[in-house]
């Protein structure tokens, strides 16, 4: 803590201290006020304006420093200077001793309060950000919420000062106006609880509650002012139709099925969308026949004087659609047709909140009636405005599995998950690859030493990498093929045979109707937290809504929307976005959840992190992959995790045990406590959470243990 902040501290403390050393609190009870009203009306009279400062400056100081009293002194000002002047001082003052207090808990805790509770503090202000000022005016109209709270609580949030004050001040007029015109009659009033009757409180509770309703009946004309140049059908034909059959729109499906509603998934191309047939599955398959010929190469490593291996491209690439076909029965139509689910191929438009047009593969046209629509449209290889981009030919990840010749020089645009690992499978299989990255290092989003790891293995690996290379056309020169990039302010020529690009994926937005309906979008489909767009009734999941584009998550979103779309307004789920891990299977593999450091300190959020090499651990060194770290990082002085990097073999996998630990809320302590198998991987993250411990562990305790041990032991000879 700062010097300003333990100086700004200790005076709140003298002060309060003050209050109870000396007694004062008796000079606020409503006998001690009745007894010296006649003293106190006779100092007004002589000294009206100072007197109304001074009773300003007292009711300051009682509320900013939240000492009881206020509502006594609310009185006192009905009984000293009237309805009107009482309702005024009080009114202003009350503000300005909230407002103090508000301040005063942001100045002394926010930031402490952020370092350790960083992600539900950032949900609590994203809340406040958007309804804070309806639920402060309720809280403020019912008294029977304490209000010292309300402004120590607030404080710690994001509410901006100046609506606090205005809100404060609107919201706790009424109960002013009660208690200074209740002041006006004080020598009849025996106690501070006879002054709100039930049926009084029940009126403010009223007025409290008021405002949410309002606010609710406001949003639920302005939601059928967006539907209302629509005829709304009188009967629905579905509960529910989904457009892409990519991984949201089959879980979404498949759970509109299961609870027995009737749903119509349309899929314009293949089921089991970019992940099945372009993304996931064929990259892995392909990832895992370029690890073989690695770990060929490394024969010596093993004991093995030599191994050769022969390989045909083409037979590599015709098993990755192997691999496909063998998975494509779990996403068929035939599958899901049988779970429930109405399986249309053909081309979907919206062409009304509660109607959906289909264009079949036969050219046959239905429209269907639907009570809500999940938008599942997926997203499309980002392809860069450059000159010549189209005249020399590219690959995307869409496309490069049609290749049955391998390039002899492969040039990869982006440094990304995409490009990693595709750079990486195609240099094992031969290719001589060049990655250019527009950034200083590859995998950006994660630490730097995380992109050191890779770097230093990619290098290793033969793939040339040009960081900082920003690209700016494609030109050909005879049979060549040549990129012009900057660097440095210089120009600089890179020649290849086949090019890569691995630039991020963007949402498909267009061909459905969404202009046509005037669905809000920017990057993507725009959604609240019901992943609801602005018309009520058609929701969007997966990488069409973002803000991740990963399967997991895409089928995470889907149950949300599922379940949003079937049974809004009855029951509604916002989406949780906390726990949500990820992996990049280049090798060696890298997989996160949480927060890593360079985002905690983008954020503010105050971590202590605990390592452990992976080449220490004996099931690595006997698989001869001892390489790679796990990092955690934890609350201050706490196990609590909030965040995991796990760089070496099988990263994805042995992440799941933090995904689950966070998700529980389990700590490194009983992480620690667990029994591990050995000689296994998943020891490595029992090793990092005794890291922790030794790193905690109570050294004054210790050392008065360390002379009860001597103690024992006897006298020394």
């Amino acid at each position: 803590m700062s010097l300003r902040k333990l100086l700004f501290a200790a005076l709140i403390a003298a002060l309060l201290a003050g209050w109870f050393v000396f007694d004062l609190g008796r000079y606020f009870e409503l006998q001690a006020v009745k007894d010296s009203q006649l003293a106190i009306e006779t100092y007004r009279d002589r000294h009206p304006l100072l007197a109304l400062a001074l009773y300003f400056g007292l009711y300051v100081v009682v509320t900013a420093l939240s000492l009881p009293g206020a509502a006594l002194l609310t009185l006192v000002g009905g009984a000293i200077f009237g309805l009107l002047w009482g309702t005024l001082v009080v009114s202003f003052a009350s503000t300005l001793g909230a407002t103090a207090a508000f301040l005063s808990a942001r100045f002394l805790l926010r930031d402490w309060v952020s370092a350790r509770f960083g992600p539900r503090l950032a949900a609590i202000d994203e809340g406040v950000k958007r309804e804070g000022a309806f639920y402060l005016f309720t809280l403020r109209l019912v008294p029977l919420f304490p209000f010292f709270l309300v402004n120590l609580l607030l404080g710690l949030t994001a509410m901006r000062t100046r609506t606090f004050f205005w809100v404060s001040q609107l919201g706790m007029l009424a109960g002013t106006i009660v208690y200074v015109n209740a002041g006006t009659q004080l020598a009849r009033i025996d106690s501070l609880g006879g002054v709100l009757s039930p049926a009084l409180l029940a009126s403010f509770v009223v007025l409290g509650v008021f405002p949410l309703l309002a606010r609710r009946v406001v949003a639920h004309v302005q939601r059928r002012q967006v539907t209302a140049r629509w005829p709304r059908p009188a009967r629905f034909e579905r509960n529910l139709v989904v457009i892409g059959g990519g991984s949201a729109g089959l879980v979404t499906s498949y759970i509109a099925a299961a609870v027995k509603a009737r749903v119509t998934l349309v899929e314009r191309h293949k089921l089991g969308g970019d992940c099945l047939n372009t993304g996931c599955v064929p990259s892995k398959a392909l990832i895992r026949s370029a690890r073989f010929l690695a770990q060929v190469a490394r024969a010596p490593e093993f004991g093995i004087a030599s191994a050769e291996v022969r390989f045909d491209f083409a037979e590599v690439m015709e098993r990755v659609q192997r691999i496909i076909a063998q998975v494509e029965p779990h996403d068929s139509a035939a599958r899901y047709s049988g779970l429930g689910v109405e399986v249309v191929q053909g081309a979907a438009r919206i062409v009304s909140p509660w109607a959906v047009e289909i264009e079949t593969a036969g050219g046959e046209r239905r429209r269907l009636t639907t009570r809500a629509i999940v938008i599942a449209a997926g997203a499309r290889p980002t392809v860069p405005d450059l000159p010549g981009i189209d005249d020399i030919g590219y690959l995307t990840s869409d496309t490069v599995w049609s290749l049955r010749a391998l390039p002899r020089r492969l040039l990869v645009l982006g440094g990304g998950p995409i490009g990693c690992e595709l750079a990486q499978a195609f240099a094992r299989l031969g290719a001589r690859v060049t990655l250019l990255q527009r950034g200083a290092r590859l995998l950006p989003r994660e630490d730097a030493d995380v992109s050191e790891v890779v770097m230093q293995r990619f290098r290793a690996e033969g793939i040339d990498l040009r960081l900082n290379h920003r690209a700016s056309a494609f030109v050909s020169e005879g049979e060549d093929k040549i990129l012009l990039a900057e660097h440095a302010g210089e120009a600089v020529r890179i020649p290849f045979d086949a090019v890569l690009l691995a630039l991020g994926r963007s949402a498909n937005l267009s061909g459905y109707g969404l202009e046509e309906l005037g669905v809000r979008c920017g990057q993507t489909i725009e959604t609240n937290a019901l992943l609801q767009t602005n018309y009520p009734s058609i929701y969007a999941a997966g990488d069409v809504a973002g803000p991740y584009q990963f399967t997991h998550v895409a089928a995470h979103q889907a149950w949300y929307a599922a379940v949003n779309a079937l049974f809004d307004p009855f029951k509604t789920f916002a989406v949780d976005y906390r726990v949500i891990p990820w992996a990049t299977f280049i090798d060696p593999e890298v997989a996160r959840v949480g927060l890593n450091e360079q985002e905690a300190r983008a954020q503010g959020i105050a971590c202590e992190v605990s390592t452990f090499g992976i080449d220490e651990l004996d099931r690595a060194i006997a698989d001869s992959a001892a390489h790679g770290f796990i990092k955690v990082l934890t609350v201050p002085g706490k196990d609590r995790i909030l965040g995991v990097t796990i760089v070496g073999e099988h990263a994805g996998e042995l992440i799941a045990e933090y995904v689950l630990a966070m998700k529980q809320g389990i700590g490194l302590n009983k992480m620690l406590g667990t029994i591990h198998i050995y000689p296994t991987l998943a020891e490595a993250n029992k090793y990092v959470a005794g890291n922790w411990k030794r790193a905690h562990a109570p050294q004054r305790l210790l050392a008065w243990v360390e002379r009860f041990h001597r103690w024992r032991r006897g006298p020394a000879g």
